[in-house]
């Protein structure tokens, strides 16, 4: 009765370590795949597709949910360096019916890799509004939103396309200049004019210029997350 209960026992501490160890090897090896899961599970739970669009050679990766209707569609642009999930978080307190659009900006995750002209902010709009036609989404007038570098691109394509639009919203937008300079300003202007590899604060290519990085941008201080090679990157 005993050795049997032992061997319970054993076989029930063996069922919950293998997946536990399965996890934290997926952690520790390939945070990648499980950000990737985890994406994958919160746009099935908010009922988002992902979907490509192709024009002349160059593709476009956007999440959709819902059919365009009565009222008009929302098309929402991320932040340099960020992707369509950016978005996930505020989606879920948007009414289900609405039509929602979250694409990849030119050069991000999905989104065709192409030459620099089409990171410019006016190269950025041509590639929106390519995008925009191809899926046909201004047949009607739709309601545009961007933050931080998605808003500068948003309000350029509003001003120079603005019978697309019924609405625009600007999230932070990069490009206002303040009378005065911020903190944040000021970091980054000493940063640019250090012994930095690219001259770019938001474009490390070193574990250090990472961590420069982190402390530009976040208000928390954290330390490079262990799974990024010691190494160039």
């Amino acid at each position: 009765m005993e050795k049997d209960l032992v061997n319970l026992f054993a076989i029930a501490a063996g069922t919950l370590a293998v997946p536990l160890l399965l996890f934290m090897a997926s952690f520790m090896l390939w945070p990648s795949s499980l950000i990737k899961v985890y994406y994958w599970y919160w746009r099935r739970t908010l009922g988002l597709q992902v979907r490509f669009a192709d024009c002349a050679g160059y593709r476009f990766c956007y999440s959709v949910r819902g059919k365009p209707g009565v009222r008009p569609s929302l098309l929402l642009l991320h932040d340099f360096s960020a992707h369509k999930d950016t978005w996930l978080p505020m989606l879920k307190y948007l009414p289900k019916h609405l039509h929602l659009l979250c694409l990849d900006m030119p050069g991000h995750e999905g989104t065709t890799r192409t030459n620099p002209e089409d990171y410019s902010i006016q190269g950025q709009v041509k590639r929106i509004r390519q995008f925009v036609e191809t899926i046909r989404l201004n047949r009607k007038p739709f309601h545009l939103v961007g933050t931080w570098m998605g808003g500068a691109v948003a309000g350029v394509y509003g001003a120079c396309h603005p019978s697309d639009l019924c609405g625009l919203t600007l999230i932070c937008p990069a490009g206002l200049m303040n009378p005065v300079q911020s903190k944040f300003d000021g970091l980054m202007n000493d940063v640019e004019h250090s012994c930095y590899t690219l001259n770019i604060p938001l474009i490390p290519s070193t574990p250090e210029e990472m961590e420069e990085m982190l402390r530009l941008c976040s208000h928390v201080r954290f330390r490079v997350p262990q799974q990024v090679p010691h190494k160039e990157l």
